[in-house]
C-alpha cells in the first residue's frame, strides 16, 4: 500500500523546524546578511576611504580617488536528514515529530553558525591579542577585552555593532574578575544571571563544544575567539532553510530532511580581532 503524507503535515513540520532553528541559531543578525542569492557566489562590496583637502579658490577640486573592491563568498549546500521507521509509528503524525524537529533544526542552526565561524577563522586579521595579555598563558580576562577594544578603536571601527564570540570556558574565567561581576564596575549582574550580555561595548555570544568545530582549540589548549564588527563579515544565503518529509519504500521509513545553501566571507579584516585564550 502506498504511503502518502499530507501537505498539512509537511507544512507543519517545516514551520516547526524553522521556528526552532531561528531560536537555536546564535549568530543571526550579528553579520551583514544577504538573502535570496542567485548563483554559486555572492559578492560583498568594500569601499576604501579618503582624506579631505584644503579648498583653494578657483582651482580644480582634488578627488578622493576612493578605491572600490569586493570580496566573494562561495555558496555551499548543507542538509540535515534522518529516517523515521514506519513500524515505529501508527500514523503520519508520529510521536517522533517533536524530537526530529529539535534534532534537525539544531543541526542546521549549528552549521549556519559554523559557516560564519569558518569565515572568521580564515580572515587575515592584522589585529591579534596574545594569550600573554593579562597574565602569562591566561584565559579570557578584562585585559584581553580592553586590548581588543583598543585594536578596533585604532582602526576607527564603529562602536555600535561590535560582537565578541566566547567559549563557555573563557566566560567562566571572565566571571572570576571583580570588574565584570561587581555592580561598582558593571551594570550587568553577571553573578546573578551567570552570563555576560554586554561589556566594554561588545555583545557577548557564548558557544559550547560543537561537533561542527565551534571555536577551535589547539593541542596547547589555546582557543581562538573573535571580536568583530557586524559589517566586517558577510553571510550570503542562496536557499533559506526548508524542510521535506518523504516516504522511502526501500527503507519503509519517512526521510525527514532540512536543508539550506549559504556562504560567508570576511569583508574587512580591520574590523576583526583574533584573541588567543589559554584554557586551563
Amino acid at each position: 500500500m502506498a504511503v502518502s503524507i499530507s501537505n498539512a503535515f509537511v507544512t507543519l513540520f517545516d514551520s516547526e523546524v524553522k521556528q526552532a532553528y531561528q531560536g537555536q541559531r546564535l549568530l543571526a543578525g550579528v553579520t551583514r546578511e544577504r538573502n535570496g542569492v542567485e548563483g554559486s557566489t555572492v559578492k560583498f562590496p568594500k569601499v576604501g576611504k579618503g582624506s579631505a583637502t584644503i579648498r583653494v579658490p578657483q582651482t580644480d577640486v582634488t578627488p578622493l580617488n576612493v578605491t572600490y573592491s569586493q570580496v566573494t563568498a562561495t555558496m555551499e549546500d548543507y542538509i540535515a536528514a534522518e529516517y523515521s521507521d514506519i513500524f515505529n509509528q501508527q500514523k503520519v503524525n508520529f510521536n517522533e515529530r517533536q524530537e526530529l524537529v529539535q534534532v534537525v533544526s539544531g543541526a542546521i542552526a549549528r552549521r549556519m553558525d559554523q559557516v560564519i565561524l569558518d569565515a572568521l577563522t580564515a580572515a587575515s586579521s592584522p589585529s591579534t591579542v596574545a594569550n600573554s595579555i593579562g597574565g602569562s598563558n591566561s584565559d579570557l580576562n578584562v585585559a584581553k577585552l580592553r586590548a581588543a577594544k583598543k585594536a578596533l578603536d585604532a582602526k576607527n571601527v564603529p562602536s555600535e555593532g561590535r560582537c565578541i564570540l566566547v567559549h563557555a570556558n573563557g566566560l567562566s574565567s571572565l566571571l572570576s574578575e571583580t570588574s565584570v561581576t561587581s555592580s561598582d564596575f558593571n551594570s550587568v549582574k553577571a553573578l546573578v544571571t551567570g552570563d555576560v550580555d554586554t561589556f566594554l561595548g561588545f555583545k557577548f555570544v557564548t558557544f559550547g563544544d560543537r561537533d561542527e568545530g565551534g571555536l577551535a582549540v589547539d593541542g596547547s589548549s589555546d582557543r581562538t575567539i573573535f571580536a568583530f564588527h557586524r559589517d566586517a563579515v558577510g553571510l550570503g544565503i542562496g536557499m533559506g532553510q526548508q524542510s521535506r518529509v518523504d516516504y522511502i519504500p526501500e527503507k519503509t521509513s519517512f526521510l525527514v530532511a532540512s536543508m539550506f545553501s549559504a556562504g560567508a566571507v570576511a569583508i574587512d579584516d580591520d574590523g576583526i580581532v583574533k584573541i588567543t585564550c589559554r584554557e586551563s
